[in-house]
């Protein structure tokens, strides 16, 4: 394909015209350069594509994007536009045929509860004999082949590609979370989104947004990109903010909610730690629902995969069917049924809010202590660590502090900005900086009765510690440590 060809409604200046040849790969990464190949030129925040232009036409780049001029080589193509990011969008959509258009995208957006929307929502897709592809945190499923994430939502070019690959496998519906980050980013534009759901907002992000306001902004983005409706959380302060700028929108909107009037709305809601029992109401539903994942803020997800079920014509007979025998989302929520004597539970929690939305539901149903293990990533939102100290100390009954992911920040540190925020409500606490011996540490004074949260890291496999990524699985760590305590 010509480079022309694929810079649809996008402004540019050729620099330099050579002969024309196709375009046979896109690369934004010089490492990946091969023979034939457009390298698009990205000003990072660490790095600046423009600065690989030459080594990526030694590679045998034939085609350049940029958005300054780098040295002009001969028999090279080059085009200037304003921002290479969109442009890169929307040639990756154009070179893959524009997927997009061929599938039912929907795309799930907000603080928390992305993942485990997209898995209920593969679920119910799934039992209604749709073949669905899911794009997200934990990991990309094209049908039944599960492929690794790198991250919650991928560059352009790889995003595009990784739809063009589902459509050659026959898939009907793509669910997909749309990351802030990927919406400032321009990785999803150029996509066709059918239907969009707004699940929260918390402060989160900090270190890459500048203000909350710039952080909705950004997430408000996805919604003026659908062609259905959109889906949205109205008892979020936030998600009502949104329906209001909304109303004059070609594109209808619906409500879910415990709390305020909604279209679809969950009431009688009892809950154990087994799971979480209510009725729902609405947009076609009149059930009764027994999901097996415990809290409060899984009835949220619940309604939110309803509701896009319900606008994508599932029958209620299929959605509560396959929400009521869906397996855990790892990582989320996710008990150790192994242990009978005390609970653990294993989430991803990572921000002040979804830390109390477990710590609620967790304090609902233990008949005793709640022992909290948790710590926060290095060379991220610093913002965030006396909050979440705070909430663990107001809402546990002892908090061991412990690390995260430090990353190239000195894990000390961190915990202490995590005590300052225990201290404020006088909670009781340690610190034991290794995780592994903090996560032995609850164990071995767990009672009968107590549960046990280890939250921040859910599903994640690894740790990183400084310039070395470790092996490092919670739920196997735990189980690990349960062998030697003799509970297991």
């Amino acid at each position: 394909m010509r480079l022309q060809d694929m810079l649809f409604n996008i402004e540019f200046e050729i620099l330099q015209q050579s002969h024309e040849e196709e375009i046979t790969h896109i690369a934004y990464d010089s490492r990946k350069v091969v023979p034939g190949s457009l390298f698009i030129c990205i000003s990072g925040m660490e790095t600046d594509g423009h600065q690989f232009a030459n080594e990526a036409i030694r590679k045998g780049a034939i085609a350049l994007v940029v958005e300054k001029a780098v040295p002009k080589v001969q028999g090279v193509t080059m085009i200037r536009v304003n921002d290479s990011r969109k442009a890169m969008a929307v040639i990756a959509a154009a070179f893959y045929g524009n997927p997009s258009s061929e599938l039912d995208m929907i795309g799930v957006t907000g603080t928390n509860g992305k993942t485990t929307v997209t898995y209920m929502l593969k679920n119910i897709f799934e039992q209604a004999r749709c073949k669905t592809g899911v794009i997200g945190t934990i990991s990309n499923w094209i049908g039944e082949q599960e492929l690794e994430s790198v991250r919650t939502t991928p560059e352009s070019p790889d995003f595009q590609l990784l739809l063009k690959k589902m459509v050659q496998e026959h898939v009907n519906k793509c669910i997909m979370e749309v990351s802030s980050h990927s919406l400032c980013l321009q990785r999803v534009y150029a996509t066709k989104f059918q239907i969009g759901i707004f699940t929260n907002l918390t402060e989160d992000h900090m270190d890459f947004h500048p203000t909350p306001e710039h952080y909705y902004q950004s997430k408000k983005k996805l919604f003026h990109m659908t062609e259905k409706a959109n889906l949205i959380n109205i008892d979020d302060s936030f998600g009502w903010r949104l329906t209001e700028e909304l109303t004059h929108s070609e594109v209808p909107f619906f409500t879910y909610g415990i709390e305020r009037k909604a279209d679809l709305k969950a009431s009688n809601i009892v809950m154990d730690y087994r799971g979480v029992c209510f009725e729902v109401q609405g947009m076609g539903m009149n059930n009764f629902i027994s999901l097996p994942i415990a809290g409060k803020f899984s009835v949220y997800n619940a309604l939110a995969a309803i509701g896009t079920a319900r606008i994508m014509e599932v029958s209620p007979k299929e959605i509560v069917d396959a929400l009521e025998n869906m397996g855990g989302v790892p990582g989320r929520f996710q008990r150790i049924k192994e242990i009978a004597e005390f609970g653990i539970i294993i989430d991803y929690a990572h921000t002040a809010d979804a830390l109390m939305n477990v710590l609620e539901s967790i304090k609902g149903f233990s008949e005793k202590r709640v022992i909290t293990v948790f710590g926060c990533g290095g060379d991220r939102d610093k913002s965030k660590r006396p909050k979440m100290g705070e909430v663990s100390g107001k809402y546990s009954d002892y908090t061991i502090i412990t690390s995260d992911n430090p990353r190239s920040e000195n894990p000390d540190e961190i915990l202490q900005s995590i005590e300052v925020g225990i201290n404020k409500v006088h909670g009781s606490y340690e610190k034991i900086e290794n995780r592994r011996e903090a996560i032995k540490r609850a164990i071995s004074i767990a009672k009968k009765g107590d549960v046990i949260l280890i939250a921040g890291k859910g599903h994640e496999k690894t740790q990183t510690v400084g310039s070395k990524t470790v092996s490092f699985d919670d739920y196997e760590v735990a189980l690990e440590a349960a062998r030697e305590e003799n509970v297991l």
